[in-house]
């Protein structure tokens, strides 16, 4: 291929490249320039900038869907739940690695297959046993659902991940006088920092934004978590997007700030892992 062929070709794809950017984005830009506009102008033009910028939508949409206790809600929901996921499964990962035995091989099996069962065909289980246990339309039912959920693929990652772990480490902090639960927590734990920072996103994307699980366990509108308070605008014979977009844009930002600050430790952690490796 020429020098010229070639350079047609790189314009094309960066052409093709901007075009898909730019389709991705274009939701975003639906979303933000919405937000701001009355609802007759939504029902008018919705692809059309703003001709009165409404900021007091976004004031509005705080007050009516009470969304302090919302936001408080879902980080006490999120930042628990991610926590104890990622706490439970490197402990049981590792475990299930350093002690091969073939309950710890069924075991594993079993929690694989757990991953392929859609959550839709658990509903009605998972809201009984919430229900047997007396934890219903509680953060804390809420929060051994999430575990349930998220734990086996947690588990999954972390297991493969903990292989490539250096056993000689291990025996060599345990000569040096460790104890198990130092060599994990202070050996490690430590090693495992890109799959557990990949974890913590994933999940903590998963369990901010999901709305299913919530609207199941989570009946009283004290308790409700910011994708139930949002929902509050959408009736059965009205749908208020003046105040629906942004409270969607007020829920979105704290997530979006996470994972752009997240991003940078995840490329941090695996780059410091790929080269002790």
């Amino acid at each position: 291929m020429s020098a010229k062929s070639k350079s047609r070709w790189n314009i094309g794809i960066e052409g093709l490249m901007i075009l898909l950017a730019l389709l991705f984005l274009s939701p975003f830009y639906f979303l933000l320039a919405n937000s701001v506009k009355s609802f007759g102008e939504i029902l008018g033009n919705a692809a059309s900038w703003p001709e009165v910028f409404m900021w007091s939508n976004y004031s509005n949409a705080w007050k009516l869907a009470r969304f302090s206790e919302a936001f408080r809600n879902s980080i006490i929901v999120t930042v628990i739940s991610v926590v104890l996921i990622s706490l439970f499964s490197a402990m049981a990962a590792y475990r299930m690695v350093r002690a091969n035995t073939r309950f710890n091989q069924i075991l594993l099996l079993l929690f694989v297959a757990a991953m392929v069962v859609p959550f839709q065909t658990i509903m009605i289980p998972i809201l009984k046993v919430v229900n047997i246990i007396g934890v219903n339309n509680s953060f804390l039912g809420l929060i051994i659902t999430n575990l349930g959920i998220s734990v086996p693929m947690a588990i999954f990652l972390f297991h493969g991940f903990i292989k490539s772990v250096p056993l000689e480490i291990e025996e060599a902090a345990t000569v040096d006088g460790c104890n198990p639960f130092s060599v994990f927590f202070r050996i490690v734990l430590p090693l495992l920092k890109p799959m557990l920072m990949t974890t913590i996103v994933l999940n903590a994307l998963g369990i901010w934004n999901d709305y299913l699980l919530p609207s199941l366990i989570l009946q009283a509108p004290e308790l409700r978590t910011i994708p139930l308070a949002t929902f509050s605008f959408f009736g059965q014979y009205t749908k208020q997007w003046d105040m629906a977009l942004p409270a969607l844009v007020l829920g979105i930002a704290p997530i979006i700030v996470f994972y752009l600050f997240m991003q940078r430790y995840i490329v941090e952690g695996i780059a410091a892992g790929s080269v002790k490796g």
